[in-house]
């Protein structure tokens, strides 16, 4: 992209995501120690790094990036409640890729339903299959596909609810060791006393 006086601005690797609480980042830090003692190569997530994505935006120019936040700023969304699921994997041709934690609520499909509009009229493109989950690990190669995602259905997650009275609009720097997210900027939910 090229701004006003025909430079390109520096490109940023965006998304919009939710944050979780201590306990629901504790109660992922058990059921990662589980996993581990199941065979696999690959990463866990960082408990640092934990969130719930809303979109993916990908690389955008640091112009966009005031338009985005603008547009984010403008969702007028009540607070609600979110609450921890099932556990499972996501697989590519059969091979486990990615193990996640459901993340439930219809408030929290209303509200990604929202930001995709508002995205959507800044030219994105709208989500065909949004699941709302968190990534708690992600695999390179498991020799035992059948048996391992037997095993990870049995990792019992406890339903933790939680309140969601804001989403973040964050960068993403990948590194060598892994990513680093960063804040751009913070979006607070409506409570009942300012509607």
């Amino acid at each position: 992209m090229v701004n006003n006086d025909g430079k390109r601005g520096q490109l940023i690797r965006c998304f919009i995501a939710i944050d979780f609480t201590d306990e629901i980042i504790k109660e992922v830090a058990r059921v990662q120690e589980e996993l581990g003692k199941i065979k696999f190569r690959g990463k866990l997530t960082e408990l640092e790094n934990l969130h719930l994505t809303l979109k993916f935006l990908g690389e955008i120019d640091e112009n966009k990036v005031k338009e985005i936040r603008k547009k984010l700023g403008e969702i007028k969304f009540k607070e609600f409640e979110g609450k921890t699921g099932r556990i499972g994997t996501f697989s590519i041709r059969g091979n486990p890729r990615i193990v996640w934690v459901k993340v439930e609520g219809k408030e929290i499909w209303d509200l990604q339903k929202e930001i995709d509009r508002g995205m959507g009229e800044l030219g994105f493109k709208i989500e065909e299959r949004f699941m709302s989950h968190l990534t708690i690990a992600r695999l390179k190669y498991v020799e035992n596909k059948k048996d391992f995602i037997e095993r990870v259905k049995k990792l019992g997650v406890k339903g933790i609810k939680f309140k969601v009275s804001g989403f973040k609009l964050m960068k993403s720097e990948l590194r060598p060791l892994g990513p680093v997210y960063s804040v751009i900027e913070e979006y607070s939910l409506q409570n009942d006393d300012e509607i």
